[in-house]
């Protein structure tokens, strides 16, 4: 694995280290037959249990993507040491294989397929795993850049009527999946309960 280099002790078994997990070790002078003081022998345990929590981080990662808030619980339910996570997880975000936008676009797309929501509902979603503000904005002011907010409005609507709500009860239930007051009355006000609001 790029950068990961194994460590074969006198005693015990053998595990990966990274230059980058090593405080206060002088990565350049390890050589074959060096000795360590106890304190720096916990140094490259702790190296090495990192490079585990990097590894477990990368296979999760090469299922699908995630958010730092989400893969960092997952570990951590694992039962890897949270300090350990946190270093590894900041190394991977480092160079971009972890990335909160990354996820953020691909879980509105992944959303989009199923849900049909307003803007303070996908924020509030996003908020839930961890994305924090600026982030989601963003993510949403794309998504709602490349899908018209007017058609998965009418489809949520044709949804609702659907399922029996009307009146204030329709409102409600609109307002809570995540659209604005104003885009539902736009849409009430053209379209009756009786027919589709969509093609």
């Amino acid at each position: 694995y790029s950068g990961m280099y194994k460590v074969a002790p006198t005693e015990g078994p053998a595990f990966f280290i990274r230059k980058e997990y090593l405080p206060g070790i002088d990565f350049d002078a390890i050589d074959v037959g060096s000795e360590y003081n106890e304190e720096q022998t916990e140094i490259f345990l702790d190296a090495g249990l990192t490079c585990a929590v990097e590894l477990k981080a990368v296979s999760y990662l090469a299922r699908a993507e995630q958010s730092h808030f989400g893969l960092s619980r997952k570990l951590r339910e694992k039962g890897y040491d949270k300090t350990m996570v946190e270093v590894a997880l900041t190394y991977l975000e480092a160079r971009n294989y972890l990335s909160d936008e990354r996820f953020a676009r691909a879980w509105l797309h992944g959303r989009r397929l199923n849900h049909y929501e307003g803007r303070t509902k996908l924020l509030a979603e996003l908020a839930s795993r961890g994305i924090d503000k600026e982030t989601s904005a963003a993510a949403v002011e794309e998504f709602f850049s490349e899908n018209d907010e007017y058609e998965i409005c009418c489809k949520a609507y044709e949804r609702f009527i659907k399922r029996g709500k009307e009146g204030e009860k329709l409102i409600a239930a609109m307002m809570t999946a995540g659209f604005s007051y104003k885009l539902i009355k736009e849409i009430q006000d053209v379209i009756s309960p009786e027919e589709k609001p969509c093609p």
